[in-house]
């Protein structure tokens, strides 16, 4: 990733999962109405569909079950 994206990057892995999902729809509409208005535009939405993937991934568990750790490899 571009280092001019790093700093916007590390600002929306912040975000929690409504926030970060109306950005990124909001953002990849207008790309969709207009082509690339802003530059770097198709990396930025790269980069929060991944985070907002690891959001979604990383929701909390029901509260009767334990929480899932990762496995040691």
């Amino acid at each position: 990733m571009s280092l001019m994206l790093t700093p916007f990057m590390e600002w929306a892995r912040k975000l929690r999962y409504p926030t970060l999902f109306k950005i990124t729809a909001g953002l990849f509409a207008v790309s969709m109405l207009l082509p690339d208005p802003i530059p770097f535009m198709d990396e930025i939405l790269f980069g929060l569909g991944t985070l907002l993937l690891a959001n979604w991934k990383r929701r909390k568990q029901p509260a009767n079950e334990p929480p899932v750790l990762p496995r040691k490899r």
